[in-house]
């Protein structure tokens, strides 16, 4: 736990993408022992507590799915890899490669400086969705977020389909 460490840290956290369990609406904390009493009342007065199903279901993932985790964490990275790779091979800049989740955030200034609009032409033409940077901020304009939470298959589709769009503009 990272209580071991400093007795200042919090964590919050979920089972949504760690355990694939998106609709669950289960997740948890970790915080030191002062805290606990006064985050009880919050979360009491605050949350519905989780079916117990769910409770259930977030023990089995605890106690067995680690194998499971592993391999999902191989698949996503390959996607990942692909996806920056191919990404870059496109003309996106990215400033950073993801590291978490299952996103890249790729700088598509060069196509268009409305993210929005650069967005609906690649789902309309290109068939592909991605979301526009500026959904995430003011800083996010000019950006693209890409998700790699698909088929491998279905990347390199949905990145045919963008490198057609590219070259037909």
């Amino acid at each position: 736990s990272i209580l071991e460490f400093t007795d200042n840290a919090f964590v919050l956290n979920g089972f949504s993408k760690l355990f694939a369990m998106t609709g669950w609406r289960l997740g948890y904390i970790i915080a030191p022992r002062d805290f606990v009493r006064p985050l009880q009342k919050l979360q009491q007065n605050f949350f519905i507590s989780a079916s117990s199903v769910s409770q259930w279901a977030a023990i089995a993932a605890l106690r067995d799915a680690q194998k499971d985790v592993e391999r999902m964490r191989k698949i996503y990275n390959e996607r990942r890899v692909f996806l920056v790779s191919r990404l870059k091979e496109l003309g996106f800049g990215l400033a950073t490669e993801p590291r978490g989740a299952f996103y890249v955030f790729a700088n598509a200034k060069h196509l268009s400086s409305n993210s929005y609009d650069l967005a609906f032409d690649i789902l309309e033409k290109a068939h592909v969705g991605v979301a526009p940077g500026i959904d995430f901020g003011k800083n996010g304009e000019g950006f693209l977020r890409f998700s790699y939470a698909n088929s491998m298959e279905n990347l390199q589709e949905g990145l045919r389909r963008i490198e057609k769009y590219l070259q037909a503009r």
